[in-house]
């Protein structure tokens, strides 16, 4: 593949990385690529923009504000025939995607219409879904509402965290650029409207979204672990004024009920709870205020004799 289209890249995290390196490989000229001021605790989970932008000679910015007027006449000077977001934070404003002479396209984490806005990976796992993937579409003023150009499907496996999850999204982005590339360069790529009827939207979560309610379905608290597990917050429960961060569970479809409600109890080596909802759970691994704690060891941390109910949590 070659050409000599030029690009303005916003980018962050792996999706980022990866669809910049198959811009350069497409024969790109990336005039600037966009990024994030990375926190330091983000570089043991996801790849580096910035390190991988400046290892290629490549100018990078990091603006507060992608609208300031400074910032967009900066990237007016590029005329660039295209701009592409890849998981890059902000919202690009209409003047901004205007720059673009052939076009500006987003990478979204989702098989759109489903999953619009934030955190779509976390969102499709907490809400059990068993398949996701990445679409490419062109931007709009209203966020992840523009026609599509290609898609790539990826399964949720019923054990998949968001993490697991994100990482087959990175893959499925790159295949779909990939594809597209081509007819996006000569002018020849398709496109299809989003069918608005099917659209689902989603917001931003927040650290707390991740409290369990004990009273839902062994099912609905497992993919909520699985959703919100690290590098993500974790999901969590207060139990006598300490934090009980659960990191992985299974369900455990063949074991019979010993409450009628949520209660907690080690039984045979193992912790589990007996969900309100219906169904058992057990937990792997957990931490106790941030402290790694075995699940045997779960109810002697705690100082439960027997089992604990969790009612009301």
């Amino acid at each position: 593949m070659s050409c000599a289209a030029s690009a303005v890249v916003f980018a962050n995290h792996d999706v980022g990385v990866r669809c910049l390196l198959v811009l350069l490989a497409g024969g790109i000229d990336v005039r600037l690529v966009v990024a994030h001021d990375e926190e330091p605790e983000e570089g043991a989970a996801f790849a580096s923009v910035v390190e991988t932008a400046i290892s290629r000679g490549i100018e990078v910015a990091l603006p507060d504000d992608v609208d300031d007027k400074a910032f967009v006449q900066r990237v007016a000077t590029l005329a660039p025939d295209f701009i592409f977001s890849f998981y890059y934070r902000q919202m690009l404003s209409t003047r901004v995607l205007n720059l673009a002479k052939l076009g500006a396209l987003n990478m979204h984490g989702s098989l759109l219409p489903r999953y619009r806005g934030r955190a779509p990976v976390n969102w499709a796992v907490i809400r059990g879904e068993t398949r996701t993937g990445a679409t490419l579409h062109h931007m709009t003023e209203k966020p992840d509402a523009g026609d599509i150009v290609d898609q790539e499907a990826v399964p949720i496996l019923p054990d998949d965290t968001a993490f697991d999850v994100f990482r087959k999204i990175t893959v499925s982005a790159e295949v779909a650029l990939w594809r597209s590339l081509p007819a996006l360069v000569d002018g020849t790529a398709r496109s299809r409207p989003q069918c608005a009827a099917a659209a689902t939207y989603f917001g931003r979560r927040r650290p707390e979204d991740g409290r369990i309610d004990w009273s839902a379905s062994a099912n609905a608290i497992h993919d909520l672990v699985r959703g919100v597990a690290p590098p993500y917050p974790g999901a969590f429960t207060i139990i006598r004024g300490r934090t009980l961060r659960i990191l992985r569970t299974a369900r455990e479809p063949k074991r019979l009920r010993r409450f009628s409600s949520a209660t907690l109890y080690v039984d045979g080596g193992g912790c589990y709870v007996d969900c309100g909802g219906g169904g058992v759970l057990r937990i792997l691994e957990a931490e106790l205020d941030g402290v790694p704690v075995s699940a045997e060891a779960i109810d002697c941390a705690l100082g439960i004799v027997g089992a604990l109910s969790l009612e009301g949590r």
